[in-house]
């Protein structure tokens, strides 16, 4: 009897012991779980990131909140007055601007600020101010944009570092990281970005 109740004993706790070794290999394969889609939604998807500075005002402000969606440029291609983000040079800075320019187009500004594509005056109110003469910096004459660049503004056009710098210049379709595609901080402002011109 006492030889059983021990085989008993035996069985009961190897059989504790499969379903605590089956829990941890689940858990373990959950969590697995969450980081892959984790990592794929951050890579892939879209990511959070946060207005620094004043150069898109009065869009965006300082400290705004972003969700920034990576999906839809591998499927179309940027539009004009997108709201995109692309990295500066190396420095492991983020820069947010708004696309002015397509592939292939001419850009210029003109003394007046005006901004022109083609030689055809841009229609758009996006410019929080009138660009001041001292910074159409390179935009004085036409800027070719190539297949695979585009031209990009902040909307405080009188401070924001943007294409019109030869430091920045025109930026490459692989440099997009995505497009600015909605507010999620403050409250107060939360939803999407809305575009309200046309060209």
């Amino acid at each position: 009897m006492l030889k059983k109740d021990n085989a008993e004993n035996q069985k009961e706790e190897k059989v504790e012991e499969i379903n605590i070794v089956k829990e941890l290999i689940g858990m373990a394969i959950y969590l697995l779980s969450v980081i892959v889609i984790v990592w794929f939604i951050i890579h892939f998807v879209g990511q959070r990131t946060e207005v620094s500075g004043l150069s898109m005002y009065n869009t965006l402000d300082d400290g705004d909140s972003l969700w920034v969606d990576k999906l839809s440029y591998r499927f179309k291609d940027p539009e004009r007055f997108d709201i995109v983000v692309f990295p500066y040079r190396d420095s492991g800075e983020y820069f947010i601007k708004r696309v002015i320019g397509l592939p292939g187009e001419k850009v210029r500004i003109d003394e007046e600020g005006k901004i022109y594509i083609n030689d055809e005056v841009l229609n758009e109110d996006y410019g929080y101010e009138v660009i001041m003469p001292e910074n159409i910096r390179r935009a004085s004459e036409n800027i070719v944009i190539g297949d695979d660049e585009y031209f990009v503004m902040g909307d405080n056009r009188n401070n924001s570092m943007d294409s019109r710098f030869i430091e920045v210049g025109n930026i490459k379709r692989e440099e997009l990281v995505g497009k600015a595609a909605f507010r999620m901080w403050p409250l107060s402002k939360i939803g999407k970005i809305d575009k309200t011109s046309e060209d």
